[in-house]
């Protein structure tokens, strides 16, 4: 029966905060400590910023002022999808925009400790017909579609949630970002498609900028409204239709104002920025998500994906640091998402490498089938993009040494350049033959020619070859590889688990 009560109480604002000890935590001391010194009321109400890039949770909380003030930064341990917002249903997107948290959107029976509801999708996404259910930010540092913090952070949140309930307010709002709005972010991310609505959720972070207080929204022509009021000779409030045509509304003056003045600022800084030549970010780079770097620091061969954070001293560095919260041993760091890279077009190769073998006895770069893995000239060869891997160093192929055109007849191509390099690191190899090998000659000339005696390698550098990554393949697929291409990732050599379903 109990159990009935508490599923018919999920979409009424009665349901309770606190059904058990997990959901009933005080707020820390040190965050009671934070609002004193702030001039905050333990009850007063909350707004929450979420920056994906960042991988990062604001909490903002109401002062006696009547503005809101940062109360505590949170480190996101795990987000998934990529930067932009939600569409439909599967796509492992983490939400985007402005949503309204109720009483009825916590979960204190959360199976991932304890949850509270995003909201998606809101009349927006619903007006431009997209799908997803059950986007939450929850605890146990693993996402689908999620934002996942750790246990002990979850417990924070929750809890200033449930205290500003308790203390009269209604809704507390989310805003997800996929970073912080910045000028200099912005032009990083000038040419992606998801432009024209950062913009459109810019004008919300912009009013909360300037004015640090809760931006009203409203929806209509399958668009953002922030602050939106009745005009002055109007009898009653607009009505908003998210798929319907906007009402007449007004927009304060100071707040239009304000906003006009910083966002005149962040326009000059911007196209500053873009004259000179900031870089643009990379897309579709095929990475699931994000983790923020002090967790990124605390796992092996732990990575922030699509977050920000230096990969190399700097997570050492964090290696040392205390952690906001424990660390699942099943959590993964951000990688490459297996299915999109498996969808994703093969690079295409420069025409110069993509040559047939001329039909005599020599053979330059062919793809042959692979029979075993090949010793240390083979590997060598294949790891520059040039030899299959039957060319070992045991069993060197007749007239297998790269070749360099003659400077007396045409230019060296990229292709011969590579292949005079590599002949630099092959010990024993007499450079002196391969343009005589190279000139041009009748045919019957070069088919008369006896075949050099194969000489020993010179295997003094094998017991010093480091052993290939679990991540490379010795394979066929490295057989076929043709000179010059990018090593193929097999598809199984990943660690592809991700957290369960919410």
């Amino acid at each position: 029966m109990t159990a009935s009560v508490l599923l018919a109480g999920c979409d009424t604002d009665q349901v309770s905060l606190a059904t058990n000890a997990k959901a009933n935590q005080p707020v820390p001391p040190k965050l009671l400590a934070a609002m004193v010194e702030k001039d905050m009321d333990l009850q007063s109400p909350i707004l929450v910023r979420l920056f994906k890039q960042e991988a990062e949770l604001e909490v903002w909380k109401q002062a006696r002022n009547g503005q809101f003030a940062l109360l505590k930064t949170y480190p996101i341990c795990r987000w998934s999808g990529d930067l932009g917002p939600k569409v439909r249903e599967g796509d492992r997107q983490a939400p985007e925009g402005f949503y309204s948290i109720n009483p009825s959107q916590m979960n204190p029976q959360s199976a991932y400790y304890l949850s509270f509801n995003t909201g998606y999708p809101n009349a927006f996404d619903k007006a431009l017909g997209r799908t997803g259910s059950q986007l939450m930010v929850h605890g146990d540092c693993s996402s689908r579609g999620c934002y996942a913090m750790t246990d002990e952070q979850i417990a924070e949140i929750y809890s200033l949630g449930r205290e500003s309930f308790f203390g009269g307010q209604k809704a507390f709002q989310l805003q997800a970002y996929p970073f912080k709005m910045t000028p200099v972010n912005m032009a990083k991310h000038r040419n992606n498609p998801n432009m024209p609505f950062w913009k459109m959720i810019k004008e919300g972070y912009d009013h909360f900028e300037v004015t640090r207080q809760e931006p009203k929204v409203d929806f209509c022509e399958k668009k953002y409204v922030f602050d939106a009021a009745k005009p002055a000779d109007a009898k009653r409030d607009p009505v908003f239709d998210a798929s319907a045509k906007c009402p007449a509304y007004v927009i304060p003056e100071d707040v239009v104002a304000a906003v006009r003045g910083k966002q005149a600022k962040d326009e000059a800084e911007y196209a500053r920025l873009v004259a000179k030549g900031t870089p643009v970010a990379r897309m579709n780079t095929g990475i699931d998500g994000g983790m923020n770097k002090i967790f990124a620091a605390k796992i092996p061969e732990g990575s922030t994906g699509l977050s920000e954070g230096a990969e190399g001293t700097t997570l050492q560095m964090l290696a040392m640091a205390k952690a906001p919260g424990t660390i699942p041993g099943h959590v993964n760091p951000p990688k490459p998402n297996l299915d999109s890279v498996a969808s994703a077009p093969a690079p295409q190769e420069e025409p110069v490498v993509a040559v047939s073998a001329p039909a005599t006895s020599a053979r330059v770069a062919t793809a042959a089938p692979a029979e075993k893995s090949g010793g240390f000239f083979s590997n060598l060869g294949r790891k520059m993009g040039m030899g299959s891997s039957d060319t070992t160093a045991t069993t060197p192929p007749p007239q297998a040494t790269a070749s360099v055109a003659p400077a007396t007849t045409t230019p060296p191509t990229a292709a011969s350049r590579l292949k005079a390099a590599v002949t630099r690191f092959v010990p024993g190899h007499d450079k002196s033959k391969d343009a005589a090998k190279d000139a041009p000659k009748p045919a019957a000339t070069v088919a008369a020619k006896p075949a050099e005696p194969a000489k020993q390698p010179d295997t003094r550098l094998a017991a010093t070859r480091p052993a290939l990554k679990p991540s490379v393949a010795d394979g066929a697929t490295e057989a076929t590889q043709i000179m010059g291409a990018a090593p193929v990732i097999s598809s199984n050599s990943f660690d592809s688990r991700f957290g369960a379903m919410k």
